[in-house]
């Protein structure tokens, strides 16, 4: 069983890349898809983009505070 500093230690760097590639693909999919759009569309799509992180990131969070056994 793996301890909760260890859990801990993996998770940071697991979230760490996945806001990282989530930034990268979110500034890749504006660049081409929101050229031609309105401002507030691109606004909506930005509140998306950095909101959408967190549903990934919930159960990697719930997996690192996982008390240990």
């Amino acid at each position: 069983m793996m301890r909760i500093r260890t859990r801990k230690l993996i998770g940071t760097v697991g979230l760490l890349m996945l806001v990282t590639m989530w930034a990268l693909l979110a500034m890749a999919f504006a660049q081409f898809a929101l050229r031609a759009q309105s401002g507030w569309v691109a606004a909506l799509f930005y509140l998306a983009a950095g909101l959408g992180w967190v549903l990934p990131a919930m159960p990697l969070v719930a997996w690192m505070q996982r008390p240990d056994n």
